[in-house]
């Protein structure tokens, strides 16, 4: 199993910027990608980015290309989302998850990013 734990989310202004960090326990290594979704109210959850494991590659939802950037300390078992010019359509929980080639097993607990106007 594996256990992903978030943190770092809050209250900002518009224009403002956050980092949620992720670390994740367990038999990471059965691990080969990690991201981040997120849930607005009344709404359905949503991809925002992904990373592999190894760092090769990223990905990232069109609503926060260009804002957002994803990264990961291996040494840490940990991932990072540094979300900037933050805005309140940003306004969500955001969920760290991890799988294998996208397909995400597991799931944090969430943590609330709001970004008031």
């Amino acid at each position: 199993q594996v256990q992903l734990v978030e943190s770092g989310g809050g209250l900002v202004q518009a224009g403002g910027s956050l980092r949620l960090s992720c670390t994740a326990s367990g038999r990471t290594f059965s691990l080969d990608t990690m991201g981040w979704f997120r849930q607005a109210p009344g709404k359905e959850r949503e991809f925002v980015s992904y990373i592999r494991t190894n760092g090769a590659s990223t990905y990232y939802a069109d609503s926060v290309k260009g804002r957002f950037t994803i990264s990961r300390d291996s040494a840490k078992n940990t991932v990072y989302l540094q979300m900037n010019s933050l805005n309140p359509e940003d306004t969500a929980t955001y969920y760290c998850a991890a799988g294998v080639t996208r397909t995400f097993n597991y799931w944090g607990q969430g943590t609330q990013v709001t970004v008031s106007s």
